[in-house]
């Protein structure tokens, strides 16, 4: 018996309308039939309100001595492809924070003399380089990317937001006096606080979104 039939004779045996079942579960009446005729699957995260809502164990709805294996290869492509998505969008973020970290460097040494070395600080590097690590960093949060993992990110944007300054500020300076200074490290936990608060704002949202659903 495939998940279809399944989900189907679990539904009946509650006594639920398709109407019913499909209001408990947040999706249409035509989406619970497709997954009935298993004209469409539903995703595991539906497979398992469907337990709670008809009473069922998941071992009944998804195991049985001959195996679903039309279900179970939806499963593993629908895996697939999310892995896939998280891992372009992990791309996309280090590309975005890269970029402009890269540009917010060049914009010193090409648009920028000493006359307005002040503006040049508040705009990209108190403003928008700033605001940049905490737009990523809730991103990262609200999607929970790299599990635990994700706090050491905030460690690395806190190395970046140093590195920001020594790439400019201090560079000028080392090379107008001649002399070598090294990173000023305390501007580290400046990047890691932004960075935290990111992912703290990040992290509610996803608390939140999964209260709500």
């Amino acid at each position: 018996m495939e998940i279809g039939a399944k989900i189907k004779a679990a539904r009946l045996q509650t006594g639920m309308t398709q109407e019913q079942a499909a209001e408990a579960l947040g999706v249409s009446r035509q989406t619970v039939s497709n997954w009935e005729t298993e004209k469409t699957y539903p995703d595991i995260v539906n497979v398992v309100k469907m337990s709670d809502l008809y009473s069922v164990s998941l071992d009944s709805l998804l195991k049985e001595e001959t195996p679903m294996s039309k279900y179970m290869e939806y499963l593993e492509e629908s895996t697939n492809t999310v892995k896939s998505q998280d891992r372009l969008a992990k791309i996309i973020l280090f590309a975005v924070y890269l970029g402009i970290w890269v540009f917010t460097v060049l914009v010193f040494y090409f648009f920028s003399s000493g006359s307005d070395a002040m503006g040049y600080a508040l705009i990209y590097f108190w403003i928008l380089l700033p605001v940049t690590t905490f737009v990523i960093s809730l991103v990262i949060g609200k999607n929970n990317y790299w599990g635990e993992g994700k706090w050491l990110m905030t460690f690395g944007f806190g190395v970046m937001y140093m590195l920001a300054d020594y790439a400019t500020f201090q560079a000028a300076n080392m090379t107008a006096f001649h002399k070598f200074n090294l990173p000023q490290f305390g501007m580290i936990p400046a990047g890691v606080m932004i960075s935290l608060l990111g992912m703290g704002v990040g992290l509610v949202i996803r608390r939140r979104r999964g209260k709500v659903s």
